[in-house]
């Protein structure tokens, strides 16, 4: 069995992932403010094709890696059975290649001359290159060698990000090298990985009898997973494939430029989830009803906060974008979706599988991608309006989040119908300021909005803060503090134990990190 790891050591980790996760976001605002401007339009819609499709090609192993971590996340390096390992990759190998094959041939037959043909060309080779780098990824979480993972992100998006740099300064406009930068960065993936991960490549591998019997095993054991952490970045995902069906490459990219920056937002509460849910597994139980509350209590105030930042980034954006003015006024009514997603990444998917409602998270998911692909055929090919579309991405975002947490209220007995109203009032206020105000008049109004929601909140942001402050000072004065948070702490001084299993779900809670960062 694994060697024990002390909290202290855990939170070691944490940081360092939360690094890599800055460097993605670095390589992120590169990717979503720097290359419009010196890319055309058409070329840069090309490219966003590829960023959508080359972005679920991680579906193909079939639950296949979700299954190792969930099985071998109790052992070590050295205490793994390498040659089974061995022979999941190699079945993972011939399948994806086989699949890169088929693909680029049905590409290079049904596209013509077309720029399609050399964007699923690069797509297909993608399903290769992210399901080897994933493996290589998840073989270093599982057996805690976060240092190697963080090196391994590192290094991929920062090669990305460098190979992008000297196209721009190059001056290159096509845009299919941007799409071989993303591929050199997982090419940069799988050389970190054969390093490091040496013997989980290369050796002798198991008999091919028993081989299937282990991949049977593993996909059964990791499908479900995979199937509620692909579904859930599915909604916007299919929104933005009905519009990239439906409408011209230009219409496209304006729309995908909007989702990038939101997704900017969206990055930090993602390495914010990292650090939560191994906590929360740390929480006595009965204190977890509580714990929500209060999360709850201090997150929603703190997202219609940070969109007033939304006035006074389009001031800026225009003047650095002036071709992209209608992807903002696009932006003004996609943000609120961060002020969902947020709770769904942070509190809900949390709380769901502190609780071991995975069954639960996957139907949550369905029925939302459900009603979200009804709204998105239903808008773009009945009423024929883009709009309606994107508006009907957060009308599925807040319906993905409200029906989570009434899975979870039940279980914590919380009664939040008095927030979901006021919420959505708030949300569709951003809206009617953003679109139909003038920007600076909107953001006069959306203010007024966010000091009533404060005013009504008032005695709980009071009580959180004066929560914060209090275990600040008590900190400092080196004293015990008696909520649950300061008992956390207080565990990480004494080095206590945490359970080596964890990295299993803590693993899953990266995977959707590295998801929503790659859109």
């Amino acid at each position: 069995m694994a060697k024990e790891i002390t909290a202290k050591k855990f939170a070691s980790n944490v940081i360092i992932s939360i690094i890599a996760q800055i460097i993605s976001l670095a390589v992120s605002f590169i990717l979503t403010l720097i290359v419009p401007k010196f890319i055309d339009e058409y070329q840069y819609a090309y490219w966003q094709t590829y960023v959508l499709y080359v972005g679920y090609v991680g579906v193909l192993h079939f639950g296949l890696l979700d299954g190792l971590v969930l099985r071998y996340s109790k052992y070590d390096y050295e205490e793994l059975d390498k040659a089974r390992l061995r022979s999941q990759f190699t079945v993972l190998l011939i399948f994806t290649c086989a699949t890169t094959l088929i693909s680029s041939g049905i590409s290079l037959l049904a596209f013509g001359d077309s720029q399609y043909k050399i964007i699923f060309v690069l797509v297909a080779v993608g399903i290769v290159t992210k399901n080897i780098v994933t493996y290589s990824s998840y073989m270093f979480q599982i057996t805690n060698r976060i240092s190697k993972y963080v090196f391994l992100t590192i290094a991929q998006r920062l090669t990305y990000g460098v190979v992008i740099g000297i196209l721009l300064v190059c001056k290159v406009n096509d845009f299919y090298w941007y799409c071989i930068a993303d591929l050199c960065g997982d090419l940069v993936g799988f050389v970190i990985g054969m390093i490091f991960n040496r013997g989980l490549y290369l050796g002798k591998t198991i008999a091919i009898r028993e081989t299937l019997r282990e991949l049977k095993t593993n996909v059964f054991a990791g499908i479900i997973l995979m199937l509620a952490n692909w579904s859930s970045v599915l909604i916007i995902g299919s929104a933005k494939m009905i519009i990239q069906w439906h409408w011209d490459e230009l219409m496209f990219g304006k729309v995908s430029f909007a989702f990038s920056v939101s997704n900017v937002f969206l990055t930090f509460v993602s390495a914010i989830s990292v650090v939560l849910f191994p906590s929360l597994k740390r929480i006595d139980e009965d204190k977890l009803p509580q714990m929500y509350k209060s999360i709850r209590d201090i997150l929603s105030p703190v997202l219609f906060i940070v969109m007033l930042f939304y006035f006074p980034g389009c001031w800026v954006l225009n003047r650095w974008l002036p071709k992209y003015a209608n992807s903002l006024m696009y932006l003004g009514i996609i943000l609120p979706i961060i002020i969902y997603s947020s709770k769904v990444s942070l509190l809900t998917n949390n709380y769901l599988k502190v609780y071991r409602k995975e069954k639960s998270l996957l139907l949550v998911n369905f029925i939302s991608i459900v009603v979200g692909v009804i709204l998105f055929v239903l808008s773009a090919y009945v009423f024929d309006n883009l709009i309606a579309v994107i508006a009907s991405v957060v009308v599925a975002t807040m319906f993905k989040s409200v029906l989570s947490e009434i899975f979870v209220c039940r279980i914590v007995h919380v009664n939040l119908v008095k927030d979901f109203i006021i919420e959505a009032i708030m949300t569709v206020g951003f809206i009617l300021c953003a679109w139909l105000l003038n920007l600076w008049l909107g953001c006069l109004v959306y203010f007024g909005l966010v000091v009533v929601y404060c005013a009504i909140y008032y005695k709980s942001i009071k009580v959180i803060f004066g929560r914060v402050f209090k275990r600040k000072k008590n900190s400092a004065l080196n004293e015990p503090s008696t909520d649950a948070a300061s008992a956390d702490t207080e565990q990480v001084k004494n080095d206590e134990p945490i359970e080596s299993a964890e990295n299993a779900e803590i693993a899953d809670a990266i995977e959707q990190n590295n998801m929503e960062i790659s859109e």
